[in-house]
């Protein structure tokens, strides 16, 4: 773009003569001498001059806003100030003209110094008066490129210099551009794109050219110019922010239509005072969004940033504009069930010792819609892992209890167990001592023969401690890391945990075989993955923040693509041994009075981890995971409190119910249940039912337990399951009235078969 159309209209060549650039040499050097012979503090004008480098300002840093997948709502953003940089050439002329006006108005006529200004700082310094000069744009920008910060006239002398050492480096036109994307302008806006749409909204831009829709006019650009002089309030003057002081801030803004008038920049006064847009102190300003639940994804968008190539450093600088895979709804419905504080949340009538996690997750993409580990995006994350500001990691996760059985179950099932065998619930553990069913000793199954579908939905303890040594706890942890468990605590060393994507084979025999019910801690997002995966039909989808990347060309202003997420599904696990699985989970959703609005197939699983190892026989962590085809969530809920400076564990208790203990089947459950109806609605998600039930297993993998009795005979003598009556004569009734059976699930046979006189069938249908 030529120089004509620039912010700040034509302006000078490089092609002052050399004659004129050694008297303006001369001349600050002879306002050199006179500081120094005034203030006695530097010694040779010239030498001060030659001494003084010029090097190129560095990159101004810039805000990355983080959007939901709508491109529309900011939900976090990266950096530490609220500016976007916009390229010179394209920044709306009349924006330049004004600020010219506002601050320096003789600047296309002047070779960066303001020679009075220097003098007035050296007399100031002799006499003791104010050390404060009237500065260029030039001076104004080498002041804060040099970051020259403190008041003298030592520092006066640098930034006259720099700033006639860097007319000589740029033209008028870049130099007033680089001055507008660095200024501070108020309301916590650095630079002009941020100024104007912190004055004038969002949806306004300073590239927009007159002439266009939204362009900036020269009224409001006198606006934003005017600010510069004093954009805050101080304890001397409340600034020239129309919002805090619009008496002063009217005077200032006529002072620069006058001066924009006396230049002939523009060919007549407004005669009214823009409409600005309204400011709230207290909202946010560099951080929006990070003061919300959705801060928190912050350090997942920088980890997934550094593995596509964009360094710390680069993420510093800005510029960037990141698509997410939050979904807004879905965001809303998580905050509405987990914050305690929502109306609609299940944890309403408890205290803020209470913590919760959720995490949703799309099995199809493995897109991370919705995301909450507290209500506000610095505090500690209770979905996730925490790092310092090293980077290195100081905790997260909690142990899963019996929602962990899901990865022991996918390990089993692969491994050639069916659902069908059955375990001995009085075999101890290695070493003799006896396994914990939560205390329950009346079981729902025979004790010596309970069937691993039966010991699922009741949530039995013994079965998947048996399966994990026999199968070797690495069996259980590849399984866990198959479906999207990346991480998990060590068990040998508090506090730190294991990598599941660098640890292999025998590296993970350190396990006990109690990671079998979950003893291990894992984080809420690697939960809601695994669960995914197991809603996916085996099917792993990674769990990612980020869709899109896209970078502010330096030319145009305008963001241009960079990166686009790529999605590959990956099939870790039969999709019979899952089908088989799911027919289990979804079981328990209608047992545990979890089903979902609306007729929507779900599965599920409750969990919950004993306080201070089982010792007090109370619960501390409490889990449901679930989802259906289209949304898996996992949810987690603790609790406790600062005691001498540390984070304390408690006991947990259901709302309203006194000193009842909460489980993994009770609150946590009735959240994910809030959540899923409330998302399901906003998003209008499909109905997708799961596969029907498959048989898998191989007959000579047996548990621990006695074989299963015999079918009971009918009311005729025969025996159910076979084809012969009493004497060796074949059946003559007639066939079953289909009616469901009353027997352990998936045991009957449909009562369609002739020859069973009044036959009773043991329906094996899922649940609805």
């Amino acid at each position: 773009m030529p120089a004509s159309d620039s912010p700040g209209g034509p302006g000078k060549k490089k092609d002052k003569s050399a004659k004129k650039r050694r008297r303006t040499n001369l001349l600050t050097i002879a306002a050199a001498l006179m500081v120094i012979v005034l203030g006695a503090g530097v010694v040779g004008g010239a030498y001060f001059f030659d001494d003084v480098q010029f090097t190129e300002p560095k990159a101004e840093d810039q805000v990355t806003q983080i959007y939901a997948s709508d491109n529309k709502t900011v939900v976090a953003t990266i950096g530490s100030s609220n500016r976007q940089l916009v390229p010179y050439q394209g920044i709306n002329p009349v924006i330049g003209q004004a600020v010219m006006a506002a601050e320096d108005k003789n600047f296309l006529d002047h070779n960066g110094i303001d020679m009075k200004g220097i003098a007035r700082a050296a007399w100031n310094n002799f006499t003791g008066g104010d050390q404060q000069g009237a500065s260029t744009i030039t001076q104004q920008y080498a002041r804060h490129a040099a970051e020259l910060k403190e008041i003298s006239y030592n520092r006066k002398l640098r930034e006259a210099v720099i700033a006639r050492k860097m007319e000589d480096h740029y033209e008028k036109p870049e130099i007033l551009g680089r001055y507008l994307n660095s200024v501070y302008f108020g309301r916590g806006a650095y630079g002009i794109e941020a100024a104007v749409k912190a004055y004038f909204g969002n949806s306004r831009s300073a590239l927009t050219q007159p002439g266009q829709k939204g362009a900036i006019t020269a009224a409001e650009a006198a606006v934003i110019a005017s600010v510069i002089k004093q954009p805050e309030p101080s304890a001397g003057h409340r600034g020239y922010d129309p919002q805090n002081n619009l008496p002063d801030a009217k005077i200032r803004w006529q002072y620069t239509l006058n001066n924009m008038l006396e230049k002939k920049w523009i060919q007549q006064l407004p005669t009214e005072y823009p409409k600005f847009a309204k400011f709230d102190p207290e909202a946010c300003r560099t951080s929006c969004g990070n003061d919300n639940a959705t801060g928190k994804i912050v350090k997942y968008v920088k980890q997934e940033l550094r593995a596509i190539g964009i360094t710390d450093e680069q993420q510093k600088k800005g510029g960037l504009r990141i698509t997410t895979t939050i979904n807004p709804a879905v965001q809303k419905a998580a905050e509405s069930a987990a914050n305690r504080t929502s109306s609609k949340s299940p944890l309403r009538k408890l205290d803020a010792t209470y913590k919760t996690a959720l995490v949703a997750i799309d099995p199809t993409n493995g897109h991370v819609l919705a995301y909450y580990g507290g209500n506000d995006g610095v505090g500690w994350d209770y979905a996730g892992p925490n790092y310092n500001d090293k980077g290195e990691f100081i905790g997260g996760g909690r142990p899963p209890g019996s929602t962990f059985k899901i990865y022991t179950l996918l390990a089993a099932l692969s491994d050639g167990y069916g659902l069908d065998t059955t375990w001995d619930s009085e075999v101890k553990k290695v070493g003799g001592d006896a396994i914990n069913n939560s205390s329950r000793t009346n079981l729902t199954c025979d004790k010596r023969r309970c069937p691993l579908s039966e010991a699922t939905i009741q949530s039995y303890n013994f079965p998947f401690y048996h399966l994990a040594a026999a199968l070797g706890p690495d069996k259980v942890a590849e399984a866990a890391h198959k479906a999207g468990i990346q991480f998990i605590s060590s068990p040998t060393k508090i506090g730190a945990r294991v990598d599941l994507n660098k640890s292999k084979g025998s590296a993970l025999k350190q396990f006990g075989n109690e990671i079998g019910y979950g003893q291990y801690a894992i984080t809420a997002l690697d939960h809601a993955n695994g669960v995914a995966t197991l809603a996916n039909d085996g099917l792993y989808n990674k769990a990612h923040f980020v869709r899109s990347v896209q970078k502010r060309d330096e030319k145009t202003g305008k963001f241009k693509p960079f990166h686009t997420e790529r999605i590959k599904a990956v099939q870790v696990f039969d999709p019979g041994v899952v089908a088989a699985i799911d027919n289990v989970l979804e079981k328990i959703v209608g047992k545990n009075g979890q089903a979902l609005r609306s007729g929507y197939d779900a599965i599920g699983k409750s969990g919950t981890w004993e306080y201070k190892d089982g010792k007090s026989g109370e619960n501390g962590d409490a889990w449901w995971v679930g989802g259906t085809k289209h949304i898996a969530a996992s949810v987690w809920i603790g609790r406790e409190k600062v005691v001498k400076d540390k984070m304390q564990l408690m006991p947990i208790y259901k709302p309203g119910a006194g000193k009842k203990g909460m489980t993994g089947g009770s609150t946590p459950g009735e959240t994910w249940k809030v959540f899923m109806d409330l998302a399901n609605k906003a998003i209008d998600a499909e109905k997708t039912e799961f596969p029907p039930d498959v048989k898998v297993g191989d007959p000579s993998k047996k548990g621990n337990g006695l074989d299963p009795l015999p079918p009971p005979p009918d009311n005729n003598g025969c025996v159910l399951g076979g084809a012969v009556c009493p004497g060796g004569q074949p059946g003559t009734g007639q066939p079953g009235t289909g009616q469901p059976g009353t027997g352990q699930p998936g045991t009957g046979l449909p009562g369609t078969l002739p020859g069973f006189p009044g036959g009773n069938g043991g329906g094996n249908g899922r649940p609805r």
